[in-house]
């Protein structure tokens, strides 16, 4: 570098979907913390516009189950370091053994076909990024080990199989694209309206994972399942 030349310094672009509340907005908020150029995320325009502007992000409106909405936005976005796979749905909590083929069509919608649509669109800005993230917000209810090994019987089968399932996709995704680094998060019992607030931990405590995922280095790991407690089993 010659005498007086200013070294630029770059900026990592952040797309978290489904981050108008809960783990998604606090992620956004500890990310902004750590100079990312976060975009906040949510179908609902208003709300999304309301928190983006109370965090001091930037707002897109994002429908994760459609393939125009999540088009159009990579077109919006432009370029994008890390993608936080954040939106998700529980449902089933009255039969919670026995689900419905619709209560799990409707959760794979989002929690699964979602996570896929948003990886397909944006994987080619992350392809191009010096070290492109993937964080797939899973939960430990994904874990068929957890789930044998514990009195897991009160937990609705078609959330906990939709994470599974997302389990399964960053382990693929993982060894079909090792430019990338795709990892699982597991936030946890956390309080949101997920669960009607019922949580034990934080939305801070909640994020640990999904933010030291989203901060990885170049030289990070790949095909990893990580709590703020350690590696999760699969």
């Amino acid at each position: 570098m010659s005498a007086g030349a200013v070294k630029t310094q770059t900026v990592t672009k952040t797309l978290i979907t489904g981050s108008n509340k809960g783990l998604g907005y606090e992620a956004a908020r500890r990310l902004l913390e750590q100079d990312h150029d976060v975009w906040v995320s949510a179908r609902d325009e208003v709300r999304g516009r309301m928190a983006a502007e109370e965090l001091g992000a930037r707002f897109v409106q994002l429908d994760v189950t459609s393939d125009e909405s999540v088009t159009a936005d990579v077109e919006t976005i432009g370029s994008l370091d890390v993608l936080v796979n954040n939106a998700g749905i529980a449902l089933g909590w009255e039969s919670p053994e026995d689900p419905s083929a619709e209560e799990m069509r409707t959760v794979f919608e989002t929690n699964v076909f979602g996570v896929v649509r948003c990886f397909h669109a944006f994987r080619p800005l992350l392809q191009a990024a010096d070290c492109g993230v993937v964080v797939n917000v899973s939960s430990s209810l994904g874990s068929v080990a957890l789930t044998l090994r514990q009195d897991y019987h009160r937990t609705p089968a078609a959330y906990g199989s939709s994470k599974a399932a997302v389990n399964m996709l960053t382990a693929q995704w993982s060894v079909a694209f090792p430019d990338l680094r795709i990892n699982a998060a597991d936030p946890g019992y956390t309080a949101t309206d997920l669960n009607a607030n019922t949580g034990t931990q934080t939305v801070t405590e909640g994020t640990d994972a999904i933010v030291e995922l989203a901060t990885l280095g170049t030289e990070g790991p790949t095909g990893t399942y990580l709590s703020r407690a350690g590696v999760v089993p699969w």
